[in-house]
This record gives C-alpha cells, structure tokens and sequence, in this order.
C-alpha cells in the first residue's frame, strides 16, 4: 500500500531542531522520513504519538536503526 506524503508536523520540527538532528532526518530515504511522520500522527493517543517521536529521534541519534531494525545509511 502507497502512503501519501505527509507534511511534518510543527511539534516534529521542532524536535528535531532542538535535539539537533535536522541533517540525520534530512539524510534519511524519503521513505524513511514518510513513515515515521505517518507512524507518530497516526497515533491515536497524545502519550503514543510522544513515545514514537521519542523514538524517532533516538534512532536518528544512533544512526544505526529504523523503526527498531537494523539500519545502515548508503554511502
């Protein structure tokens, strides 16, 4: 199944910008970047869609998983 582009939303942006991992997302697939904006605005509750964002920047912090499997970026 396709999904849409979603836009970012402010809250990730910002998240994103305080921890400093602009260029980790940005370096990212564009998939990548889709599905975890998909994933944490598909949340349901205010608490899940914090736990995933959470996630979503540690692994961009560590470089080395998506979505809690392996991930090794192209060179």
């Amino acid at each position: 199944m396709k999904r849409l582009r979603q836009e970012m939303p402010a809250v990730v942006k910002t998240a994103l910008r305080e921890a400093g991992l602009e260029q980790a997302y940005s370096d990212r697939p564009p998939y990548q970047r889709n599905d975890y904006l998909w994933w944490i605005k598909e949340a349901k509750r205010d608490e899940t869609r914090q736990d995933r964002l959470s996630q979503m920047l540690a692994e961009l912090k560590a470089g080395d998983r998506y979505m809690k499997m392996p991930y090794r970026a192209k060179d």
